[in-house]
């Protein structure tokens, strides 16, 4: 299906309501290319520096991690109805351990302004450039939320992309989990 370039804060609410209840799917690949894909509860979309940002945190001991290292890139993708499974393998498995779009079925499409794919069987796609990146560490967050959220010590990097493009097939408000 053909998608149109659409504004990058068109499909916010949806954004923000699917990274509450389901997830979302962050598209990385490394230096070798190949795609792999990571479900996300956790980000933000918004306004930083006058410019549209999406801002997505990623634990320092995820394969995803790598991989935005390499590049400075990512896309993130709205799932369709029906993608349950898989946000849970994409939420389970490592990238490292197995290539999860091949094992589900999923069809990376190269980018149309980032040299990163996003899966074709969702709707909305965002694509992103890294324009900035913190890591947190410890003592930086409000006690309570750091020993809930960090019990382990297992940080985020907090990655802030430009939002270079947002793309969307025709209908996508209705066809999404």
């Amino acid at each position: 299906m053909v998608r149109k370039e659409v504004s990058p804060f068109e499909f916010f609410e949806e954004t923000d309501s699917l990274m509450r209840s389901g997830g979302l799917l962050l598209v990385s690949s490394g230096k070798d290319g190949k795609p792999n894909a990571m479900t996300i509860g956790w980000g933000l979309v918004g306004t930083m520096w006058r410019l549209p940002v999406f801002c997505v945190a990623v634990r320092l001991s995820r394969y995803t991690h790598k991989l935005i290292d390499e590049t400075g890139r990512f896309t993130v993708c709205l799932p369709s109805k029906n993608m349950d499974e898989v946000l849970d393998v994409c939420g389970t498995k490592s990238g490292r351990d197995m290539d999860k779009l091949k094992e589900l079925g999923l069809t990376a499409k190269k980018g149309k302004v980032v040299d990163v794919p996003y899966i074709e069987e969702c709707p909305i796609h965002y694509e992103c450039e890294v324009i900035y990146k913190t890591v947190l560490e410890p003592g930086q967050l409000k006690k309570a939320v750091e020993g809930d959220v960090y019990p382990t010590g297992n940080y985020h990097t907090m990655y802030y992309g430009h939002i270079k493009g947002v793309y969307a097939e025709e209908g996508a408000h209705g066809n999404l989990l």
